[in-house]
């Protein structure tokens, strides 16, 4: 009987992911579960066959040069692939896949958190509930922006983009969105197609972003494009931190060009921007968006599913590089 491929598991997974794995894979998991150094990963990956991250562990060029023969592939437990250097995988042979369509959902409901929970005050109400400090009520008191009716914009209509535009609709809002191209009628759903981020900007009352984080989106919201949106908009970001100069989105809050901003992802994390979490007027989360118990089953498993396919000699399904 041939041996099991050795795979490692840089972060723990869910008990049903975790079983599945020990039953078709010589594994061994990162029983504390924290994040690697850079020299660390490398280390840790010598010994294996396959290689199974989080977006916390990053496959720089240099880690990519410094893995051994035996391992060709990285089987990302995201759907986000900017924490490798997807060209110096594909010089050295290596296949990396990710796990799209499984988090769209959850990441979507995120969103919207993100956004009722900035326009409606959400975190300045449950601090002030908790610190015992509810002591006055008057019509002025604690007042939001309704999304009812308002314009939803969405940088990037991919899967998660379409499910959030979906859930904006259920609040009554109309979509506008911007792509590299438009979408297709029965994707679209009546969403407006704008083809600059100029004209999506301009029409977004809530702008949500769901691009990828590339050399061309990086920075992407900035005093410039802050400047485009209507004043009083509110900015959700539930995709990644680095889209965002965050001194910009600061100073857009601060002056009261933006009403409110609910955020997911942070340029730096685990943590976070300080005169980011100093403001009443955002809503913040720790990078949760999949975090539901359906959605990490789901991306493990898919994850899994292209390991399955590799060791049997097909090809991936989820492969992007």
């Amino acid at each position: 009987m041939p041996a099991k491929p050795r795979l490692l598991i840089t972060r723990k997974l869910t008990d049903a992911v975790l079983k599945r794995a020990a039953r078709d894979y010589d594994v061994m998991i990162n029983a504390e579960d924290r994040v690697f150094s850079t020299d660390e990963l490398i280390a840790k990956c010598q010994d294996f066959d396959a290689v199974l991250p989080c977006h916390s562990e990053h496959f720089t060029a240099d880690v990519i040069a410094a893995l051994p023969d035996r391992l060709k592939i990285i089987a990302n437990h995201s759907v986000g692939v900017d924490h490798v250097d997807l060209a110096a995988a594909k010089d050295a042979g290596v296949v990396v896949t990710n796990t799209p369509d499984v988090l769209s959902d959850a990441t979507a409901e995120i969103a919207m958190l993100c956004m009722l929970g900035a326009a409606r005050r959400g975190a300045e109400g449950d601090a002030m509930v908790r610190a015992g400090k509810w002591d006055f009520w008057s019509p002025a008191f604690m007042v939001g922006r309704q999304v009812t009716g308002k314009r939803f914009g969405v940088l990037g209509m991919g899967r998660v983009g379409q499910v959030a535009a979906e859930r904006a609709r259920g609040f009554g809002m109309t979509v506008h969105y911007h792509n590299r191209k438009p979408l297709p009628d029965h994707l679209a759903k009546g969403a407006v197609f704008h083809d600059s981020i100029e004209g999506l900007f301009a029409n977004s009352d809530v702008l949500s972003l769901h691009c990828p984080a590339t050399k061309d989106t990086t920075g992407i919201i900035n005093k410039d494009t802050l400047a485009l949106l209507p004043d009083r908009a509110i900015l959700v970001n539930t995709a990644r931190g680095n889209l965002v100069k965050e001194d910009d989105l600061v100073t857009a809050l601060e002056s009261g060009k933006l009403f409110a901003a609910g955020l997911d992802v942070f340029c730096e994390e685990p943590g976070g921007n300080p005169k980011i979490s100093g403001l009443k007027n955002v809503f913040l989360l720790p990078h949760i968006g999949s975090a539901t118990e359906e959605t990490r089953d789901a991306m493990g498993f898919r994850a899994l599913d292209n390991l399955d396919a590799y060791f049997n000699d097909r090809e991936p399904g989820d492969r992007v590089a």
